[in-house]
């Protein structure tokens, strides 16, 4: 059996016991019981009422988070002419056609958003199997691919989630820093349910929003009362 060391073995003690929290109690508890020495970042887990293997229950959108992700976002941008240039100017770092297809294609990926404009979508295309597994081709349903480019880089840039269901019904995604005020984590979190919620297919029975954890990212989970974590 392996070993638990002193750091997990009181992070476990100071859990254990504690479900159901409120928003805020999770977050107080997990900010105060991290012990590692860099800006962790605050992960939630969703356990939706749902088959994504289902066309008609699938769940995937957005969330601009009021108070940013703490994270900073390399944005990737397939465009043209003037759209390249409206893409540069908001500030994406990667802007390209047929040339940033074969850089991805060689295996350097060094962004975590990719958008295009529609004209591109041939070309993106091409890139499925590389790019879907990692959530990041571009889908007119999330905002990626448009041709207000700007708007959209500006947007990831500023604090804004993609989320989709994954295998077995579970939505996860980061609401922030642990160094943010908890206040502020409590409201990106609230932004991050609400998100989900408003996002339920026509397919889902029963109930929906079953189960919600909050995790830092070397810390244990605690599960928030799912009625607490949706704003009023």
């Amino acid at each position: 059996m392996a070993k638990i060391g002193k750091r997990t073995r009181a992070a476990r003690e100071a859990f254990a016991g504690k479900e159901d929290l409120t928003v805020e109690e999770a977050v107080s508890l997990i900010k105060s019981n991290s012990s590692v020495k860099f800006d962790e970042t605050i992960e939630i887990a969703m356990n939706l009422g749902v088959d994504p293997r289902h066309a008609d229950q699938m769940v995937r959108g957005v969330v601009g988070l009021p108070n940013g992700t703490g994270k900073t976002m390399r944005v990737a941008v397939f465009a043209r002419g003037a759209k390249a240039e409206e893409a540069e100017k908001a500030g994406a770092d990667i802007v390209g056609a047929e040339d940033l297809m074969e850089t991805i294609q060689s295996g350097k990926i060094d962004f975590d958003r990719c958008i295009a404009t529609p004209d591109m979508m041939p070309i993106v295309g091409r890139l499925g199997k590389v790019l879907g597994p990692r959530n990041l081709m571009p889908n007119p349903k999330v905002g990626t691919v448009t041709m207000d480019v700007a708007d959209a880089v500006k947007a990831a840039k500023g604090g804004e989630v993609q989320f989709k269901a994954e295998k077995g019904g579970v939505v996860h995604g980061g609401v922030g820093k642990l160094s943010f005020d908890e206040s502020k984590l409590a409201e990106n979190i609230r932004a991050f349910v609400g998100a989900v919620s408003k996002a339920k297919p026509t397919g889902a029975k029963g109930t929906y929003l079953k189960k919600i954890n909050l995790s830092s990212t070397m810390g244990p989970g605690v599960s928030v009362a799912v009625e607490n974590a949706i704003a009023e």
